[in-house]
């Protein structure tokens, strides 16, 4: 009866077993039915959807490079280590054994932690239950790619298994300025826009050449493969173009550290200084720096002023005699009586700092006059005051020179009508007020003067490199010339007796080393409750060498609180500095250091007296020497003597003596001219030989 019923049990077991089967099996055909024929539309078209979604693939980023191709933006990997403390075969027994010799290495490394701290740091999770320990536990974050691999060489994170060690890696792409601030403004920076989450220039180089360094994207598609849906190149991205930029790394350079030294003496709120090549319009250097609001930081990258419009003051008297001179309304030795004040056309009387009753057309720009300058305009344009705005126009100075630097602003001359308020404007506008001029726009002419009247237009970018592309853009024109050679020649001149001449307004500026050229500026800021007050931007703008002009150059200075405040001695200190750089430097093609010229006719090369006879012909052979002569090598010593080492520089000198076994004292320079004891003396080993050079 027993066996009866433990069958039927067991009947009934394998009953339901085989009944849940069929219904399970049942199921899975009905499923299998609903997919491939009742619901097959439904299904392929979700597919059909999945295989024709597309990714986007974003395309590297073009670099921006300085004049000699150094980089000065470029895209660069860092890297985020993270620890997953639930990884399947986490072996947190061995991460305990290892922690002390973890914890050393990180410190020594990365020690923005010591030990202590990096061991807490790593073990502090383990602290907490499995199930709530972190999964992506933040080790170290922004590292280069060699301290990834470093890391990974430490013990435990150098287990190959991340399942054991749990340690993933996050990579972000990061654009990086090698150069820290250098050129930073013009250069620029990237970022998310408004329209899109893609990264794209936001100013400078950056933001106005993004079409050309953001590249082309490129497009994913889903296939199907026989064990997965994979992702496919179908349209691979194009990198962005590498843009060759003017600037020189080592003009740069000096450019920011004496417009940083002269600021920081001054104690001034903001300064700018542009360098220009005369003859291409390259900007070779721009550096825009202001005071950090931040105690002890001193001066930092600031807003690129160089394109934005302030009154110019005096630099720009410049422009307005090149047009005088040009037009024939007065000549250089034309004569005008000036005093200390003029009142034209009934408005608030021009006065000059240094007054005098009269002076020539020359020295209105030497003296720096007010009132000469507003005499010499007026002459013609009395009757017409909108004409001379017209005049302006034709130069082209008013149009935009598109350089490539984000925030360009053209200037703001405006054209007055025929009426006291426009002759009163006009006698302003002709020295500097009542206008609007980027410095970097009244750079361009003194660099046209500078260049024989060539307008050569400003610029800041010079080729393009990529992928089938390496093109050097060529140099242009906003006018073939703003003006002739015979007047661009009189303004050097004019320029040059700022400097030079006996009423120059820039005679500190005189270097016997650099002849400077240029033209100082002053300018009253307005306040903010209206008019003027007591606060002045300071300029400087000119060329060197005055007589082969290589280099044009503008610096502006802001509101000098200490030591210096006037414009030679802040803006234009900036610029006589720059020039003596560039001189010691060699850069000018002058010479390449301080030291007085060499004879022109040098006294023949002695060259030193060598233990190989042949030595002084193959040095006079191998650096071309040409005249020359040798000293005599000595006469052989005895063995066993002091051998004769008079004539030996004394690297040979030492030789000699000490392969006999003696130690050897000297003092001079240049090559023996005696020595104690004499030659042909006998000592034993290891005695003292004093030698006495002489060059």
């Amino acid at each position: 009866m027993a066996r009866s019923d433990n069958r039927r049990r067991t009947l009934l077991r394998y009953a339901l077993i085989t009944f849940f089967t069929l219904l399970l099996c049942g199921f899975i055909v009905a499923r299998l039915v609903d997919t491939t024929i009742v619901s097959a539309d439904k299904w392929n078209e979700k597919a059909n959807k999945e295989l024709s979604r597309t990714t986007v693939i974003n395309p590297e980023r073009g670099d921006i490079l300085a004049a000699d191709g150094s980089i000065l933006a470029t895209n660069l990997s860092f890297y985020t280590l993270r620890i997953d403390y639930r990884s399947e075969r986490f072996m947190e027994q061995r991460l305990r054994q290892q922690i002390d010799t973890i914890a050393d290495s990180m410190a020594v490394y990365f020690p923005i932690r010591t030990a202590k701290e990096w061991k807490k740091h790593i073990l502090a999770p383990l602290d907490k239950p499995v199930e709530k320990r972190p999964r992506a536990y933040r080790l170290i974050r922004n590292i280069s790619y060699a301290d990834m691999m470093r890391i990974k060489s430490f013990p435990f994170f150098s287990i190959r298994n991340p399942n054991r060690n749990g340690l993933t890696v996050e990579t972000t792409m990061r654009r990086v300025n090698p150069y820290g601030s250098m050129a930073r403004r013009s250069i620029g920076s990237v970022g998310q826009t408004k329209e899109c989450k893609e990264i794209h220039g936001r100013s400078g180089l950056e933001g106005a050449l993004d079409s050309l360094l953001y590249g082309i994207p490129g497009i994913a598609k889903k296939i199907p493969l026989t064990k997965q849906i994979v992702n496919w190149t179908d349209t691979p991205a194009v990198a962005g173009l590498d843009i060759l930029t003017t600037i020189d790394i080592k003009m740069q350079d000096i450019v920011e550290n004496e417009l940083n030294d002269v600021l920081t003496n001054v104690d001034a709120d903001w300064g700018v200084a542009v360098l220009m090549d005369v003859q291409t319009g390259d900007i070779k250097a721009i550096s825009n720096l202001e005071k950090s609001g931040k105690p002890g930081e001193g001066y930092i990258e600031g807003m690129n002023r160089a394109v934005l419009g302030y009154e110019p003051g005096s630099v720009i008297k410049t422009l307005s005699m090149m047009i005088a001179i040009e037009d024939g309304i007065v000549k250089p030795t034309d004569y005008f009586n000036t005093g200390a004040s003029y009142a034209y056309a009934g408005g608030r009387p021009i006065s000059d700092s240094h007054g005098v009753s009269g002076m020539t057309v020359s020295e209105v720009i030497e003296r720096s006059s007010n009132i000469g300058m507003t005499k010499v305009i007026t002459k013609k344009y009395d009757s017409n005051p909108g004409a001379f705005y017209s005049r302006v126009k034709s130069t082209g100075f008013l149009e935009p020179f598109n350089t490539g630097i984000t925030g360009e602003r053209t200037p703001r001359f405006d054209s007055v009508p025929s009426d006291r308020g426009g002759r009163i404007t006009l006698s302003r506008q002709c020295y500097g007020y009542a206008t609007e001029i980027p410095p970097l726009y009244t750079l361009s002419i003194y660099n046209a003067i500078a260049n024989g009247g060539k307008y050569v237009r400003p610029r800041l970018v010079g080729g393009l490199r990529g992928e089938g592309v390496d093109s050097v853009l060529p140099v242009t024109y906003v006018r073939d010339r703003v003006c002739s050679e015979k007047t661009a020649a009189i303004m050097r001149d004019m320029l040059t007796n700022v400097v030079w001449g006996d009423h120059g307004t820039a005679r500190r500026l005189r270097s016997d080393k650099v002849r400077i050229a240029g033209k100082t500026g002053t300018c009253y800021m307005v306040s903010p409750t209206g008019g003027y007050d007591s606060r002045k931007r300071l300029a400087f703008c000119g060329f060197f060498p005055a007589e082969a002009p290589k280099y044009s150059c503008i610096v502006l200075t802001c509101h000098p609180r200490q030591n210096a405040f006037g414009a030679a001695s802040t803006s234009g200190e900036v610029l006589k500095n720059i020039a003596l750089k560039l001189y010691s430097r060699g850069m000018l093609g002058l010479g390449n250091d301080y030291r007085a010229p060499e004879d022109a006719s040098p006294t023949p090369a002695t060259l030193f007296a060598s233990a190989d006879e042949n030595r002084p012909a193959l040095i006079a052979k191998a650096v071309k020497l040409g005249r020359h002569s040798a000293i005599k090598r000595p006469v052989e010593s005895p063995e066993g003597t002091v051998p004769d080492v008079r004539g030996y520089g004394l690297r040979d000198a030492v030789a000699a003596l000490e392969e006999r076994g003696y130690s050897v004292h000297f003092s001079g320079s240049g090559h023996v001219s005696t020595q104690t004891p004499q030659a042909g003396t006998r000592l034993t080993k290891g005695a003292a030989i004093a030698l006495t050079l002489i060059e």
